[in-house]
């Protein structure tokens, strides 16, 4: 069986300075953008360096993974790697 990609990536080590809208701008080359948001700490809203990429298609999301994992943005060296489906929390399917 053969593992599909998705069209969400999960970017990690993102600089705390990194904003929505450059993330959204750094990923745009590769494909059309249906999401790009940085996780925010609740109570500061600062971003706790990490977000979330989406795209139209498998296709672009796989290139975007492919040129951006292992890259430098705003001089840390970021991983972008599929993001996981998450479970609910009562168990429930």
């Amino acid at each position: 069986m053969v593992q599909r990609l998705g069209t969400r990536l999960f970017v990690s080590r993102l600089s705390f300075f990194t904003t929505d809208s450059q993330l959204r701008k750094l990923f745009s080359q590769f494909g059309i953008i249906t999401e790009a948001r940085l996780v925010k700490d609740p109570k500061t809203q600062r971003p706790k360096g990490f977000g979330f990429v989406s795209y139209e298609s498998e296709i672009e999301a796989e290139k975007a993974m492919n040129a951006m994992n292992g890259r430098i943005m705003d001089g840390r060296l970021i991983f972008v790697e599929p993001a996981k489906a998450t479970r609910p929390k009562d168990g429930a399917f």
